[in-house]
């Protein structure tokens, strides 16, 4: 038998984060504005632990810590990256629908008509890490263009392009089977930037297909189709 007593106690910005409402650092400042509430005290500290049997209120709603999950699903063209549309378009969590029980986030978006990997968490912490400049998490993106790249274009890529908002560096670029189809590896997150490298050089992209993000692949998951990331997964990117 296990007593209450030998239970670990866990912060409380911890508790909120695996809630799935947000990631540890926005939950402090949740809890120093004084919208948290254990046991409908006004907690404001922030190394406050909570045990099994507290009960947790944020904005007077109840919240209970969810177990994380995490998937990966193969967008296809012609649905948007949002949590709700106004206009009714088609969005990704039409494809995930009933995946869990949970409510997951996309972890950054995908452009409506670029297809490819896309993760969805409820884990705030590692949402936000992945998504962060900072940490440089590699893409990895499939380009097929109107017309053959010119070798100067290729190196003016290669060298790093200055766009309208300024420098862009690549990772890594090569041709694949054809000079119109591109292998590109970045780890920058500006809006639309692998559309914008080629656009620049007076290129259209026909087709955009994220084939690895932080090294999550989507292999053997067909377009349309997800699958839930294996436990060797989830902790090589806990460690990225």
């Amino acid at each position: 038998m296990i007593l209450k007593a030998e239970i670990k106690k866990i912060r409380l910005n911890k508790f909120i984060s695996n809630s799935g409402i947000c990631s540890r650092r926005e939950a402090d400042k949740f809890i120093s504005l004084g919208l948290v509430k254990v046991n409908n005290n006004i907690i404001t500290s922030m190394g406050y632990k909570v045990d099994i049997d507290d009960i947790v209120k944020f904005n007077d709603s109840v919240i209970k810590a969810e177990k994380h999950k995490y998937l990966v699903l193969n967008k296809p063209k012609n649905f948007i990256t949002t949590m709700k549309d106004p206009q009714k378009r088609n969005t990704v969590l039409d494809l995930i629908n009933g995946a869990c029980k949970e409510r997951l986030y996309p972890v950054g978006r995908l452009d409506r008509n670029t297809t490819g990997v896309l993760m969805f968490t409820n884990d705030g912490d590692l949402s936000k890490k992945l998504c962060h400049p900072s940490n440089r998490i590699s893409k990895i993106y499939r380009v097929e263009l109107n017309k053959n790249l010119k070798s100067s274009d290729f190196e003016k890529i290669r060298k790093n392009l200055i766009l309208e908002d300024g420098p862009v560096k690549v990772d890594k670029i090569s041709f694949l089977e054809t000079k119109k189809n591109i292998g590109i590896e970045i780890h920058i997150g500006k809006n639309r930037i692998v559309r914008r490298i080629f656009e620049h050089l007076g290129y259209t992209v026909t087709k955009l297909d994220r084939t690895s993000f932080a090294g999550i692949t989507k292999k053997n998951t067909v377009r349309g189709k997800y699958r839930f990331l294996t436990d060797k997964e989830v902790n090589i990117l806990k460690r990225l």
